[in-house]
């Protein structure tokens, strides 16, 4: 297994990425390929895990705030692939990529709308934001204790984003220098 980038000119990688998309998070296949082809363009950065010419999984980061953060969007594994290590070295190699930028941090968001998968999802999150979001819980697997693993902190929330809770998460990369 390797990580290499996503090259928007490999149509084989292309597709196999979209595809990984839609079956964890995309709608379409359509708009799969259009966001592996999005994450691809210059200046972005997206990398795929690989083994035997078959993609496991991918991870994409666009710059933001002039380059000292990053975002970190999406990141996705094969389903039967899933909880193998593949999502935490993409994450991993997506920092070491933005650190050798300079980059500071890496930022993410983390969805509450597909199930109810935590104490804030759909739920009026309104007038104490700060201290529903404090009490978060889990009521399964939500992709933000999988961040929390890879030393990511929960830092926001959109009260009314995606699932009316899009849970916003952040990592410093880089040593914190004052002044």
């Amino acid at each position: 297994m390797r990580i290499v980038d996503l090259n928007a000119d490999d149509n084989s990688a292309v597709r196999q990425a979209a595809a990984i998309l839609h079956d964890t998070l995309w709608p379409t296949l359509d708009a799969a390929l259009k966001e592996v082809r999005e994450c691809a363009e210059p200046g972005k950065i997206a990398r795929m895990t690989v083994e035997d010419k078959t993609v496991l999984g991918w991870v994409g980061g666009q710059e933001r705030y002039e380059g000292r953060v990053w975002e970190l969007h999406p990141l996705v594994v094969q389903r039967d692939r899933q909880r193998q290590g593949i999502g935490r070295a993409l994450v991993k190699d997506l920092e070491e990529q933005v650190r050798a930028r300079g980059a500071h941090t890496v930022f993410l968001g983390a969805d509450n709308d597909i199930r109810v998968e935590t104490s804030t999802a759909w739920s009026d999150l309104y007038p104490n934001v700060l201290e529903r979001l404090r009490d978060i819980r889990s009521a399964g697997h939500h992709q933000y204790e999988f961040y929390q693993r890879c030393g990511y902190v929960i830092v926001g929330v959109v009260p009314d984003g995606n699932g009316f809770g899009n849970i916003y998460m952040a990592k410093r990369i880089a040593p914190f220098e004052e002044g």
